[in-house]
């Protein structure tokens, strides 16, 4: 039963996004760049259906759509910690046809810990819009015996290398969160990579994995009593759960993992074409609906300049590649 239930009401969400498009939106259909587009978009999410990055092209998508004056289509390629969708958008055509919507993770993080790329995500793609700042969330299953953070890392040096937590893959942000959470905190627990963070999930509700940092798909089942929810990996409190304490408030100064996920487009296209897509996700991040979609999911939107967004994946890259290497993380 846990197949399906994280991610029903993402779906509901994405046709409110879609409806609300519709309706906001009328007069916006246009070419851009010449005659492009002439055709559907196909936007590449590198992680599983379900997961943060699944939930925010869905809720773009329907406004990008009625900007651009074709269809922007969701195409989910996971696998490898990203690196399958990324491999799938730097080998398409310079032409605007093939988009991605990742990680900042997956862009700045991959080239450290995966020495047989072939391909180098921050040469090969170029960022084009943000999308949201993705904050994690510390939830656990039920059946562990803590209902805080303390009493959560005593229970973890009770049992060292006894509890598992899962990540939409390896050097994925809710990964490193996890990694820099056993450093801080001085537990010892088993990483367990997937596909994504619905496969994740799913998995954490089942039993089969005791926690996992949460990129907001399980902030629902938290809701429903499925999932307890101990603290934020933010610098500062979630205005969705203001009574939550931050784990820099729990006694691990200074932990931040949060991540911001955006739209990149293979390295060479059409500048006037990433212009055209950088103005289709504004306006998105301009539609209340999708924006709802993005709080629900425990994100904050980021209708960042251009500019800001390219300067951050250096920020990104030294916050967590100093974790990195301190842990020795390497996947080949």
């Amino acid at each position: 039963m846990h197949k399906t239930t994280p991610f029903s009401r993402w779906r509901r969400l994405g046709l409110l996004a879609l409806l609300g498009a519709t309706a906001s939106v009328p007069a916006l259909a246009q070419k851009a760049g010449d005659k492009w587009p002439e055709r559907p978009v196909r936007l590449v999410v590198n992680f599983a259906p379900g997961g943060a990055a699944d939930v925010l092209a869905r809720a773009i998508t329907p406004t990008m759509s009625q900007v651009l004056g074709q269809s922007v289509v969701v195409d989910n390629k996971p696998g490898a910690g990203g690196n399958i969708g990324i491999s799938e958008t730097v080998r398409a055509p310079k032409d605007g046809y093939t988009l991605l919507l990742s990680s900042g993770g997956a862009i700045t993080i991959n080239p450290m810990i995966y020495s047989k790329l072939a391909f180098n995500p921050e040469k090969d793609l170029t960022p084009v819009a943000a999308v949201a700042r993705v904050h994690v969330f510390l939830e656990t299953n039920p059946a562990v015996p803590a209902t805080n953070v303390a009493d959560f890392i005593k229970h973890l040096k009770a049992n060292p290398g006894k509890l598992s937590y899962g990540s939409p893959g390896q050097g994925s942000s809710p990964h490193l969160a996890g990694e820099m959470f056993k450093r801080m905190a001085g537990v010892d627990a088993v990483h367990a990579p997937y596909k994504g963070a619905g496969p994740a999930l799913s998995d954490v509700l089942s039993g089969q994995l005791q926690f996992w940092f949460d990129p907001g798909p399980g902030l629902k089942q938290v809701e429903a009593g499925k999932l307890r929810l101990l603290a934020i990996g933010s610098p500062h409190r979630s205005p969705q759960y203001p009574n939550v304490p931050t784990l820099a408030e729990s006694g691990l100064t200074g932990f931040d993992a949060d991540t911001l996920f955006g739209i990149y487009a293979p390295t060479g296209t059409p500048g006037s074409v990433i212009e055209a897509v950088r103005t289709a996700v504004a306006k998105a991040l301009e539609q209340k609906n999708v924006n709802d979609v993005i709080l629900t999911l425990g994100a904050t939107p980021a209708p960042l300049s251009r500019k800001a967004f390219i300067d951050h994946h250096a920020t990104e890259r030294e916050r967590f590649g100093e974790l990195v290497k301190a842990i020795g993380l390497k996947v080949d």
